[in-house]
């Protein structure tokens, strides 16, 4: 396994393809099996670069060391700098998206184009999903365990991609189980996504922004992305019809062409 030695742990990380790089932000309590449907294809055009984030899975975590938004971001700056690579193009599905937002604030020189998938600004115009949704990422019990896997993901699939392609999605929860996550790390994660809040920030972002969403989100409601692209100066949005949450899986193939011709700036 690939691993490449950043300020303070050894992140694991993969790179495939060629040319202009595109780094691959996971979402919520999630690596780089987040991308299955993502990296072969996007490989045919850019250097694909994904990473389980520190603490996940295979990447390390010095003990008592703290995961919050900012230091995710941080962590993507140094492992640019480990892999030498003085620009990139940004993807952050979900919680990925605060990341990557929080890079573009931190890091504009060394950003070329951003992309914004399923996410928000966050703060107090952050429009939340139904309690019920909302609960299942709330409890830890049996973090790691196939049940809880499966009531924490299933539902951020369609009902109609999950009755016609059950295979992905049992795919999908399989990947989840095989890497862990510790409940710290996801704790972690789930607090700092509470409090960010960049709604104020976002028009400071130069880098040109395509922001897109499932017009059926019910865990990130599409509303944020209309929201977060009239709020960055720069900014394209792109609904794609009939997505839930995790509509760069179901509707893989129009949203691996949208970031293609995005990043090559083809219409």
């Amino acid at each position: 396994m690939p691993k490449i030695k950043l300020k303070d742990f050894d992140v694991y990380y993969e790179s495939q393809g060629a040319g202009t790089p595109l780094i691959l932000i996971p979402g919520f309590a999630s690596g780089a099996w987040n991308w299955l449907k993502q990296t072969e294809d996007l490989a045919k055009h850019f250097r694909v670069i994904t990473f389980d984030p520190r603490g996940v899975a295979h990447s390390e975590i010095c003990d008592g060391t703290a995961v919050s938004i900012r230091i995710l971001a941080d962590d993507i700056n140094d492992l640019l700098d480990a892999l030498d690579i003085e620009k990139a193009n940004l993807l952050g599905v979900s919680f990925g998206g605060f990341v990557a937002q929080e890079f573009a604030l931190a890091y504009p020189d060394k950003l070329n184009k951003l992309i914004l998938a399923c996410t928000s600004f966050g703060g107090i115009n952050h429009i939340a999903p139904s309690p019920e949704v909302l609960a299942a990422f709330v409890s830890t019990e049996g973090l790691n365990e196939s049940e809880k896997i499966r009531k924490f993901i299933i539902p951020a699939f369609s009902p109609e991609f999950s009755a016609e392609h059950n295979d992905m999605v049992e795919q999908f929860c399989r990947l989840r189980e095989q890497n862990y996550v510790p409940e710290t790390i996801y704790m972690q994660q789930f607090q700092s996504a509470t409090v960010f809040d960049a709604e104020k920030r976002v028009s400071n972002i130069r880098a040109e922004t395509l922001v897109l969403t499932g017009d059926s989100d019910v865990v990130v409601p599409p509303e944020n992305s209309s929201n977060l692209a009239r709020a960055i100066p720069n900014a394209k949005l792109k609904i794609i019809e009939g997505g839930n949450h995790m509509f760069f899986i179901e509707k893989s193939d129009e949203f691996n062409r949208i970031v293609t011709n995005f990043v090559n700036c083809e219409s």
